[in-house]
């Protein structure tokens, strides 16, 4: 029968090796999605309001779709919050 301190060290190994196996897969997601390294240099920002979607912030300064996700690469248009700031005018080099 399994001591109670076996019991533990057994867990801590799965949680570990769990925790190991996320990181990993969070990497992978990364590098695989991601386009060469370049930088943005963002001239001017909005804030959202309530209401506002990428859709309607991209037109309403008239940039495209692929342009707006550029100048803001980790952005999340299905998580946009109020106060959160969106870049509308930017270079990448």
């Amino acid at each position: 029968m399994a001591k109670p301190n076996d019991k533990v060290v057994s867990f801590i190994l799965i949680l570990s090796l769990l925790l190991f196996i996320t990181l990993v897969e969070s990497k992978i997601t990364i590098h695989e999605g991601s386009s060469p390294k370049s930088e943005i240099e963002c001239s001017k920002v909005v804030n959202v309001k309530d209401g506002d979607t990428c859709f309607d912030v991209s037109h309403t300064f008239g940039l495209g779709s692929d342009e707006f996700n550029a100048i803001n690469p980790n952005l999340k248009c299905t998580a946009l919050f109020v106060g959160q700031w969106l870049c509308v005018d930017g270079t990448l080099f």
